[in-house]
């Protein structure tokens, strides 16, 4: 079990982030919004009393500045934690001051996360309260759909799918399309999207398409959390590619990963809104302090809440 006394501090580096991303709401500078993310991510990290690994990051150590996978952060005492981050998920959407940019990460006990490459990642995720194991990436749209609208005592076309609007899904597109499906396009953010299959609030019903490797584990291990199904495999176009996964100790590359099998044990999940969305409001620059809004998740302490705080710049 994660101690319960660092929630707090996790809370904290998320809304540092944050903070850091809103200064360039707007102004049309993606790269200059990630690396303040980054930044105030990794200053607030390195603060806390924790043994700390970057798990799920951006990218190889010689890309750093970003917080890279293999970093340890932390004061190299009290816990040994697995972390993965993405300072900034959105960051068309905070350039161009769209909704639904977000600052997250995920923490588990050592050895608690998969160590996915930054590559992409096949993924179908669904609600609470469903037959286990009821959809899978091998069966077609059209079985995964009548699968589900028939678990949910429904019809096709009273079921809400979401996807990534992207040119290599437009044969799902088209699936759906002709089973009358209704589609909630998003543009980026797929962590949010996943999330969306368990919001009470969202209409959504699945999740489904291919998207970030890293984006896929942290929205894993919201639902490690509070419910829900999920299964990935990750997508893997050239050598490099192959070559990264297997010097992070994947063997079988066309694994296909459950919840269980990308987070294991206690888990600590943590999104700040940056711009206004439908998880979470976005900062709200105050003069000296800031208003920040997060949702958070422990699942040893069966915690699901909102917080909005006050935080001195």
């Amino acid at each position: 079990m994660i101690s319960p006394d660092v929630l707090d501090k996790f809370i904290s580096v998320c809304e540092r982030a944050a903070y850091g991303a809103s200064k360039f709401i707007g102004k049309n500078d993606k790269i200059a919004a990630d690396q303040a993310a980054v930044d105030e991510m990794r200053s607030a990290l390195n603060k806390m009393d924790i043994n700390g690994r970057v798990v799920i990051g951006e990218g190889e150590m010689d890309e750093a500045p970003m917080l890279f996978i293999g970093e340890k952060v932390g004061k190299g005492k009290g816990e040994d934690l697995d972390i993965a981050v993405d300072p900034l998920e959105g960051t068309n959407f905070t350039a161009k001051n769209l909704p639904n940019a977000i600052s997250v990460l995920a923490v588990t006990k050592k050895g608690g996360l998969l160590s996915a490459p930054d590559t992409y990642m096949e993924k179908i995720a669904i609600g609470k309260d469903l037959p286990k194991n009821l959809v899978d990436l091998d069966n077609s749209v059209k079985k995964n759909i009548n699968l589900l609208a028939e678990a949910k005592n429904t019809i096709p076309e009273k079921i809400t799918a979401c996807v990534l609007k992207r040119p290599r899904h437009n044969k799902i597109i088209k699936s759906l399309e002709e089973l009358k499906v209704k589609i909630k396009f998003i543009s980026d953010g797929d962590v949010t999207g996943v999330i969306s299959v368990v919001d009470p609030n969202s209409s959504v019903d699945i999740y489904l398409g291919i998207g970030g490797g890293p984006e896929g584990v942290l929205a894993a291990s919201a639902l490690n959390c509070i419910g829900g199904q999920m299964q990935t495999r990750l997508v893997l176009s050239d050598n490099e590619e192959i070559n990264r996964a297997k010097k992070l100790g994947i063997t079988d590359l066309k694994k296909k990963y459950n919840i269980e099998d990308m987070i294991k044990g206690d888990t600590i999940f943590c999104a700040t809104g940056v711009t206004n969305g439908e998880m979470v409001n976005g900062i709200i620059d105050k003069g000296d302090y800031f208003e920040a809004s997060s949702f958070v998740l422990h699942k040893s302490q069966n915690l699901s809440k909102k917080v909005t705080n006050k935080i001195k710049k």
